[in-house]
């Protein structure tokens, strides 16, 4: 049985301790797809200004406070950030005994704001006890070269990771869930991410509309061969007030059976070089607002043993 490279176990080996991600959802950031800059509306899976009206034009305002010299939102943003720190890291000192964090900057696009910000809050995050790095989410559109090369400089002494949102190399599937980039776009930015030396990890959706299992999977070579360092692997499911649940319930979508989702991801992982961790392979949402599919409510133990059964008959642990 050969065992997965997974992020835990990389990080483990690297820190000699375990090290557990800490997911902070601050207050004014925004996208460019949701403000217009790119596009409007955000991506279709997404709760978007279809459903609510002003929220593009929110998240211009929030854009341009903080842009202004004395920025009202990130005094509040610092606040935010030292609480759910805090709280999150001795929920899971208890919870799992950890004893090293990586800060994980995860609600929305968390390098669309200006460099000072940026550096305000990515510095601030560091100063916490025991935290050792940060992984910061966003899109291919929204780094500037300024901000690639500060994360450089604090990779010298702390463990730093950029997260990119892939999702599809196909650029009639970024279409039409309203993405406001290209494939080449995602390509360029990871390849200037290595290019630099950053560690860079590729977020994949499976199930997206009109894709089937071969562009699904020649989704996941191209990221292998783009250079992402690890992969987070998401079925697309529905939630509710979003334009995917106009496609859904108007019968222009079907989104994947758990059947479908497990042979993708397996053959996925089996493509993917051994040098790549795993930072996800399933994703889900336990609550009412779930639409479709309803396997996508399940507890994250009962599909991963689903998904850890399916790895089992092709000699892989997870």
């Amino acid at each position: 049985m050969k065992q997965l490279n997974t992020f835990g176990r990389y990080l483990k080996k690297k820190f000699k301790t375990k090290v557990s991600k800490i997911p902070l959802g601050l207050s004014g950031f925004t996208c460019p797809n949701i403000d217009g800059t790119v596009a409007k509306g955000g991506c279709t899976f997404c709760l978007n200004d279809s459903f609510s009206p002003n929220l593009a034009q929110n998240a211009g305002k929030i854009f341009l406070n903080l842009q202004s010299k004395n920025n009202p939102i990130l005094e509040r943003q610092l606040q935010e950030l030292d609480e759910q720190i805090v709280n999150t890291r001795e929920t899971m000192r208890r919870k799992w005994g950890t004893q090293k964090f990586l800060v994980y900057f995860q609600a929305f696009t968390n390098t669309y704001a200006p460099f000072e910000t940026l550096k305000a809050l990515y510095d601030k995050a560091l100063t916490h006890e025991d935290v050792i790095g940060l992984s910061i989410g966003t899109r291919s559109d929204s780094v500037t070269p300024e901000v690639l090369d500060y994360l450089v400089c604090l990779s010298r002494t702390k463990e730093i990771w950029i997260e990119y949102g892939i999702q599809s190399i196909y650029n009639e599937t970024l279409e039409r869930i309203n993405r406001g980039h290209d494939a080449i776009n995602v390509e360029r930015a990871i390849k200037e991410a290595k290019k630099r030396g950053l560690n860079v990890c590729g977020h994949l959706i499976f199930g997206l509309p009109g894709e089937n299992q071969e562009m699904m999977l020649n989704s996941a070579k191209a990221a292998y061969e783009w250079g992402i360092d690890s992969v987070k692997y998401h079925p697309l499911y529905v939630v509710k007030h979003t334009l995917l649940a106009n496609e859904y319930l108007q019968g222009e979508f079907e989104p994947l059976s758990k059947e479908e989702y497990i042979d993708t991801l397996v053959k996925a992982i089996k493509l993917k070089p051994a040098h790549i961790s795993i930072q996800r392979i399933t994703a889900g949402i336990d609550d009412e607002t779930l639409l479709a599919p309803a396997w996508c409510g399940l507890s994250k133990n009962k599909m991963l043993i689903y998904i850890s059964q399916a790895l089992r008959r092709e000699g892989l642990s997870y």
